[in-house]
């Protein structure tokens, strides 16, 4: 198991917020709650930047995305704007979610709510080749759509 130093900002302040947590055995993401000083209001179509409250030292070698929660997509049409969106192993700031309310109704996000996910991944670096050409595929330059609907 791979360990994930988090760092809750102002403890004494988010006492109340909880933490990254898995919420079942089979859980591969762990709910990221909002840390917002008072309800803040997303009308359809705005986009929030919604604080959490915490930091991380992601291992060197690792990315947590960041993702939204198929409840709140299903439901309120709330989804992140930037998704998945990337913590690089060497950022160490607040992790901040940038929510969009493609529903119809305002949305509200409340201090302490679930609102994304969190998934720890491997990441391997690649060694960048210029070459002159590439090998050839059954598929070729055929780009959106061009195997049908």
């Amino acid at each position: 198991m791979t360990k994930l130093e988090i760092k809750i900002i102002d403890p004494e302040k988010n006492n109340d917020i909880t933490p990254p947590e898995y919420m079942t055995q089979g859980s591969s993401g762990m709910d990221i709650s909002a840390a917002v000083e008072q309800s803040v209001k997303i009308r359809p179509g705005e986009i929030k930047l919604i604080p959490t409250a915490i930091s991380m030292a992601v291992p060197k070698g690792y990315e947590a995305q960041i993702r939204p929660r198929s409840g709140l997509a299903v439901k309120d049409g709330v989804t992140i704007i930037n998704s998945p969106g990337t913590i690089d192993s060497d950022y160490r700031g607040e992790i901040k979610v940038a929510l969009i309310n493609l529903g119809r109704q305002d949305f509200i996000v409340k201090r302490g709510a679930r609102i994304a996910q969190m998934v720890i991944q491997k990441v391997e670096k690649a060694e960048i080749v210029i070459v002159d050409t590439l090998s050839e595929t059954q598929r070729n330059q055929g780009g959106f759509g061009h195997t049908g609907v």
